[in-house]
């Protein structure tokens, strides 16, 4: 029985204005015209037969994301595990290791990043069943991307003699190398010996935490305690902050792959992506006879070789080539796409000035639903709350700002002081400036209001909880 064990750690800033902190790329159907996301594609291609539920690590602030988006599809985790603050891959693996191993250390773990595009799936199933071969006799196998181009974005592997008399398919690492440029990205290409670093691996938790003892003990320590004295919350594993907080950060490669003798490699060519770009959903999705790959509403004329993505308004391009646009109902980005990598110099940007469209879309998720800025003006704001059935908001009051809700779809309980009552659709109420409150759900079909906000002070940290059902 193989362990996912799936990473979800990471921001995608070179996917803005899609991708953003507070709900960054994983999260999003961005491939293809479906709707299931990322992180939900990465989970179904290693589940069913052979495979069992998953385990995933990610931050707490999207810990109710990822709830979500597994009961969506039917999967329920054997754990999530969330890390108090970012520490790379080798110690968020190690303390995946760590809770596995209680299946004993011989327990196999596919660890799998969540934002990555695999097209052929029976490649990628073929290939892990051969490192299973390896990983079952102990090796430390990653899986190497045959090269189709002298990419010099990637990391590589050369491939050294094949591992064992058994083992077909599978190499020894004869050793790592960085992003190379052109001309040596060339000259690997040419040889034949060297495959991209895709950042998946295959091993036993045990001999995984073996290695981590003989290269990184500090980490391994710092992990252990922090899984140790972690707590549970819901479905939800919390590290303890300060042992986590504690460890060195570093990725699987630099703690323990580079050093390891008994590091394997299986090359496959699965049609792999990292998406490290809006370039590269250029290259993967299906273009038109002008090179043009589009998703949303969009009307090109005389536009040749480009990538357009439009979320709400209608998008039209006119006289223009190898570019990229992405338009949310906040932001529009226009770019070279021979540049795309530059987007990411835009988000920093964004960060030094002090705007939010880095962090949060105009939608924000809750555990509880979602809420949508419609208008935002002196004094007031106005939203589009929605509810998801059986759910409810913390008991909470505001010290800035009254709110009156009108209830557009569904039926709302509504806790106002000692009173409650019941709202239907075109009915309203109004919550005076520091009036204890509370909204919830009761039916069936998700409660959507409009909630207009009026104030000296309209901020999200203007929110004094009381009692709240997600441990915030």
């Amino acid at each position: 029985m193989i362990h996912p064990v799936i990473l979800s750690g990471g921001s995608g800033s070179r996917l803005w204005p899609m991708s953003r902190a507070g709900y960054p790329k994983q999260f999003l159907p961005l491939h293809g015209q479906g709707e299931t996301t990322m992180l939900q594609d990465t989970v179904k291609r290693a589940s069913g037969e052979g495979f069992a539920d998953p385990l995933l690590v990610c931050n707490e602030a999207h810990r109710f994301i990822i709830a979500e988006q597994m009961r969506q599809i039917g999967i329920t985790p054997s754990d999530i595990l969330l890390e108090p603050v970012g520490r790379n891959t080798a110690p968020a693996v190690a303390a995946a290791a760590l809770r596995l191993s209680e299946h004993g250390p011989e327990a196999l773990m596919l660890v799998m990043p969540s934002d990555h595009v695999i097209l052929n799936e029976p490649a990628f199933r073929q290939a892990v069943s051969r490192a299973a071969v390896a990983a079952a006799e102990g090796a430390l196998v990653t899986f190497g991307i045959t090269p189709t181009a002298p990419e010099t974005g990637y990391g590589y592997i050369q491939q050294g003699r094949a591992w064992g008399r058994e083992a077909e398919g599978i190499h020894e690492v004869e050793r790592f190398v960085e992003k190379p440029d052109q001309e040596t990205a060339r000259q690997y290409l040419e040889s034949g010996d060297y495959v991209w670093n895709s950042g998946i691996f295959l091993f036993q938790a045990g001999a995984y935490l073996q290695a981590l003892e003989q290269f990184q003990p500090e980490i391994l320590a710092a992990v252990r305690k922090a899984v140790t004295h972690s707590t549970q919350d819901m479905t939800f594993c919390r590290l303890d902050s300060e042992a986590f907080s504690e460890s060195p950060s570093d990725s699987i490669d630099y703690a323990v792959m580079e050093h390891t003798d008994q590091a394997a490699v299986v090359p496959v060519d699965m049609g792999w992506n990292d998406l490290g770009a809006w370039s590269s959903l250029w290259e993967i999705e299906a273009r038109d006879e002008q090179g043009n790959a589009t998703k949303g509403d969009v009307l090109l004329h005389d536009t040749r070789n480009s990538y357009v993505h439009s979320t709400h308004a209608m998008v039209a391009l006119a006289g223009v080539e190898d570019v990229i646009v992405v338009a949310t109902d906040d932001a529009v980005l226009v770019a070279d796409r021979r540049k795309a990598q530059d987007v990411k110099k835009i988000v920093d940007r964004l960060k030094v000035e002090g705007r939010d469209e880095h962090n949060l879309h105009t939608t924000v998720h809750r555990p509880w639903g979602s809420y949508r800025g419609i208008d935002l003006g002196d004094r007031y704001q106005v939203k589009r709350i929605t509810v998801k059935p059986g759910e409810k908001l913390s008991l909470q009051m505001h010290y800035h700002r009254a709110e009156h809700w009108i209830v557009v779809r569904g039926t709302a309980l509504v806790t106002v002081g000692d009173e409650q009552r019941l709202l239907r659709e075109n009915e309203s109420t109004y919550i005076p400036m520091g009036e204890t409150h509370r909204l919830e759900n009761p039916g069936k079909v998700p409660l959507q209001l409009i909630e207009v906000q009026s104030g000296s002070y309209l901020g999200e940290d203007d929110i004094v909880r009381f009692e709240d059902g997600y441990g915030r």
